[in-house]
């Protein structure tokens, strides 16, 4: 019986798994097992399902403790009992308060203050001492009378053995950022914390056999119940049946919008999904996810639905999603079939922007008790636990960078044993959990308080998390609502805005529209898809280009050959090769010739494996699901998967396939790995690409500007103010009278945003705006500085960026005057006596300044030119062809110039890295470069900048790119110094 048991849940401290945590009972022949993680209950569901599974009995409880101080651990008698705990530590992690050292008066918790500590005068009946082994002598000596009925065994495990010890005092350590020799005994678990084989417990509690029988007597009273029903609101009306009736009611109405009255085909298929939703339970998980739509809605936000629930025509009918299942084809039992325990995943994007809001309200609307974010784990991995045990241990920064630089000890034979010990301690304590993150977006909304299930933590954005993960939540029974924030979102929805604002005119976005426009299909056709969402990587434009995509269905699948899954498997190749030659297609077998035809014998989604588990392999519905959920990667090498594998090549054998095909069959179905993506998913991400691009064909100005003011997207600002120049703007610098925080657009001239300025202040960026638009335009620097508070830093920045060039003024000359005025304020001379004669001469000297002065200081400023980056090149470096002129070239070595944009490096078979490189031509045109490993290592990328390419065009379907053999960077335009004179009079210049 051990009731005070930690797993390395218990963060920084214990060292077991939960795995290793019952794998060491049942070596030791322990019964009974209580797990007390430290202020934490992540590992009690997947505790109890290995308890019962291997014959053990789990008790659930918590650890209290103040830093290193341990309280009193508690033990729920119940599911009541583990509510109660849970929310008595949610609480005091909402408001950050620390933890009252005696317990409050629990119902069904059992208290067990450590022996000798700052326990109760008097204990409560529900309330005990818990004594270590080590302290059973000081029983020899004490009057026992009042202790008989209230001491319980207390044997805590932390470890397993002396490694497992040493591991615990380095997370102790790294806990407490300090150094291992100087990490204090109270901050650490004493060596014997590790379990004892019961017959040594049983005999070290020997003389006290009521402390025994006190021990079993409590441990036999506690007993709680884990299923894996749902656990999450049943209703969103408060009756079931009510809820059936208004989801029909909303069904049938979307529907007459979405298709009129008299489409049999969508008809059928909605009453059919209608009844398996109601069959299933899943009425509330729809209605839920309407209603915070509908809250969106209502608040003009910008959104997206997308997720598997995609597949289904009462989505659509609802508005939750924009994809048509009729229009797609998609495969209605990836969406839903009769053999599905979990309903299918909505993932709604919502601008990065309005998010939060959206949380607030499912909070709000639903309750603290009853709602909470999803957590992760954030783990030690890599790179970063070495440097972590490198600091504990003591040594210098770089020598720490040193042994990073070099991870495998064999490099080196002079590594010492400080080196040793942390590459071993270091591998020990990969995918150990660091601490509590948040979910990229998912929300539980529960029927009973989510303290029934978890305690909760409360992270910066004020939410909060349970302290369990997805993959726990689904085996208890929830099901999350995806509640996701995208920047793509964001440009869309500042475009539109700023297009109003501009022109008057309200856009129409709807997908209907942006598929039959002529503008949208030449811009997808040129690859001109740079800020649309999805579609504006390198690769993804490639890949437009090699399809020749003009349509909609063809970026659908786009969007989803380019994922790892396919690509990887060399199948993306066969897809782009069978889509020009489909004549030539010679399938492997005439049933995937049927279930395959629409992707050219290839399984490009979600909905294609199941198709071919189901139609081909024979699995039924419900087997073909868990095959399609273990390639979300959860299940990717545990022992179900290979069940699946097992009973996948059984079924092909009854069937009478040959084994080569089935071969075959399966490892493209196991290519997909954790990447593959459902049809609708595609199509969802596809509409949105879209919108994008009608914004980017009809609007692009207002489209790049809102593109750069989301700061998002695959490129750097500097690429979309690029993006800006092409399409025909005129960069402007930050300017006092003509920007903002945020990017500006002014007729075709785009003033850059005092935000992108480098340690330019926010606060003083808003007062400028604020009183620019109170008072007018500034008319001078003087009228600047009366009107504005800004520090003699400040002001140089600005006026470095070109800030205050309205003035007529150099920047020398600004600089000067900005140094006399603040020097003259020392001595507080008023601005007024200052400048009170600022029109008048004032000698100086004659000025030096260099050649693109401007485009230098930018660099420094901005992070890149706002010139053309071509201007910054030397004339007698710009060689070789351009981007247009590729493909006349194919097959001929050729010389290229290109501005770096950006790289994917990729690992070859044989573990070399190779790499993938984007350009701009002098024209401002982009184009692709491969750096095979032997060219890669001879000449490395050096950083941002230009290069002398020297390589083979090759040519694959229209879309040329360069084999690099030769690559050199070259210098930019020097920073010559000229003399400007004429500065006598500073009112002229």
């Amino acid at each position: 019986m051990y009731l005070n048991c930690h797993t390395y849940f218990s963060l920084r401290y214990g060292t077991l798994s939960p795995e290793e945590l019952v794998a060491e009972a049942i070596d030791k022949g322990a019964e009974v097992l209580a797990i007390t993680d430290i202020n934490n209950t992540s590992a009690t569901f997947d505790f109890f399902r290995l308890c019962i599974k291997n014959g053990i009995k789990p008790i659930a409880g918590i650890e209290f403790r103040n830093g290193g101080e341990h309280l009193y651990t508690g033990l729920a008698v119940n599911n009541k009992g583990f509510a109660e705990l849970n929310a008595f530590l949610s609480r005091h992690n909402a408001v950050g308060r620390p933890l009252p050292p005696i317990a409050p008066e629990f119902n069904d918790v059992y208290i067990i203050y450590p022996f000798g500590s700052r326990e109760p005068e008097v204990l409560r009946e529900n309330e005990f001492l818990g004594i270590r082994i080590s302290e059973l002598n000081k029983l020899v000596t004490m009057q026992q009378g009042s202790l008989r009925s209230k001491l319980v065994m207390l044997h805590p495990v932390t470890f397993r053995d002396k490694k497992g010890f040493n591991t615990h005092r380095l997370l102790r350590a790294i806990d407490k950022n300090t150094l291992l020799s100087m990490l204090p005994p109270s901050e650490q678990a004493p060596q014997d914390e590790a379990m004892l084989q019961m017959d040594k417990l049983m005999a070290a509690y020997g003389r006290f056999p009521w402390i025994i029988q006190n021990t079993m007597k409590l441990a036999e009273s506690c007993s709680i119940l884990f299923d894996g029903e749902s656990k999450n609101r049943k209703n969103l009306t408060g009756d079931l049946n009510d809820d059936r009736l208004l989801l029909e009611k909303l069904a049938l109405e979307g529907f007459e919008q979405r298709y009129g009255r008299y489409n049999k085909v969508a008809k059928e298929r909605l009453v059919k999904e209608l009844d398996i939703i109601n069959r299933l339970g899943f009425n509330a998980y729809f209605l839920i996810t309407w209603d915070i739509l509908r809250y969106a809605i209502n608040r003009n936000f910008a959104w997206v639905g997308r997720g598997s629930g995609a597949n289904s025509i009462v989505a659509y009918c609802l508005r939750i999603t924009d994809v048509d299942p009729i229009e797609l084809d998609l495969y209605f039992e990836r969406f839903l079939n009769p053999y599905r325990s979990s309903p299918p995943d909505f993932d709604i994007d919502f601008s990065w922007k309005e998010r939060d809001q959206v949380t607030d309200y499912i909070f709000k609307r639903y309750g603290n008790k009853h709602t909470a974010l999803l957590a992760t784990y954030n783990t030690f991995k890599g790179r970063s636990v070495i440097r972590e045990l490198g600091k504990v241990f003591g040594l210098p920064k770089p020598e720490i960078d040193l042994i990073v630089s070099h991870r495998n000890p064999a490099l080196s034979a002079e590594k010492d044993d400080i080196v040793k010990a942390i590459f071993k301690y270091g591998q020990n304590l990969q995918d150990f959990p660091n601490h509590l993150s948040i979910h990229a977006g998912g929300v539980l909304i529960s029927e009973e308080p989510i303290a029934c299930y978890t305690a909760t933590d409360l992270p910066p954005k004020g939410f909060p998390i349970t302290h369990f993960d997805m993959f726990v939540a689904e085996d208890m029974g929830f099901y999350k609502y995806d509640i996701l924030s995208q920047r793509g979102l964001g440009h869309i929805r500042d475009a539109v805005e700023l297009v109003r604002r501009n022109t008057g005119k309200a856009v129409d976005l709807s997908i209907e529209n942006a598929k039959k426009d002529d503008k949208v299909r030449e811009h997808i056709k040129a690859a001109n898809t740079i800020g649309c969402f999805y579609i504006e990587s390198p690769g993804m434009r490639m890949l437009l280009r090699k399809l020749h995509c003009q349509d909609y269905l063809t970026m659908v699948a786009a969007s989803s050959i380019i994922r790892p899954g396919v690509a990887q498997s060399g199948m993306m190749q066969q897809y782009i090769s069978r889509f020009h030659k489909p004549e030539t297609i010679q399938y492997l077998h005439p049933k995937l010739e049927e279930l395959l035809k629409e992707t050219y014998g290839v399984m490009v989604y979600q909905e294609d494996v199941i198709k071919v588990a189901h139609h081909f392999a024979g699995f039924d519905l419900g087997e073909a699901d868990v095959l399609r959920r273990a390639m979300s990667g959860k299940y990717r090498g545990h022992s179900g998967f290979k069940l699946i594998q097992e009973k996948f090549f059984t079924k092909c054998r009854e069937k009478g396939y040959d084994e080569a095909l089935t071969k075959e069959v399966w490892r493209q179905i196991e290519s997909f790995g954790g990447y593959s993506f459902s049809k609708a998913h595609s199509a969802s991400f596809a509409v949105e690409s879209y919108q994008s691009l009608y914004l980017k064909a009809h609007y692009p100005l207002e489209f790049c500007v809102s593109v750069i003011n989301n700061f998002g997207g695959f490129y750097g600002t500097e690429f979309y103010i690029h993006e800006a120049r092409m399409a025909g703007a005129d960069i402007q610098a930050p300017c006092v009278n003509h920007s903002d925080v945020l990017t500006t657009l002014h007729g075709r001239q785009i003033y850059i945003g005092f935000g992108l300025i480098k340690d330019f202040e926010r606060k003083l960026g808003l007062h400028i705006s604020a009183e620019r638009d109170a008072n007018g335009a500034f008319k001078s620097m003087t009228d600047f500085i009366k009107r504005v508070p800004v520090s003699p830093e400040q002001l140089n920045i600005l006026i470095r960026a070109g800030g205050l060039r309205f003035t007529g003024k150099s920047k020398k000359v600004l600089l000067l005057e900005s140094a006399l005025y603040f020097s003259k304020q020392k001595t507080r001379m008023p601005a007024q006596e200052l400048f009170a004669e600022e029109e008048q001469a004032l000698n100086l000297p004659p000025l030096s300044s260099f050649s693109h002065e401007d485009a230098y200081d930018e660099i420094e400023l901005l992070g890149f030119p706002l010139c053309h980056p071509f201007d910054m090149l030397p004339e007698e470096h710009k060689q070789g062809i351009a981007a247009s002129e590729m493909l006349m070239h194919t097959g001929k070595k050729v010389t290229m110039t290109g501005y770096f944009v950006t790289t994917k490096d990729v690992y070859t078979v044989h573990k070399d890295i190779m790499a993938f490189m984007h350009f701009l031509d002098i024209n401002g045109k982009t184009f692709d470069t491969t750096h095979f490993p032997p060219s890669l290592k001879r000449f490395p990328l050096q950083g941002r900048g230009f290069y002398l390419l020297r390589g083979k065009i090759v040519d694959e379907f229209g879309h040329p790119s360069m084999e690099v053999e030769y690559m050199e960077k070259l210098p930019m335009v020097r920073k010559e110094v000229i003399h400007l004179q004429g500065f006598g009079n500073l009112g002229g210049v």
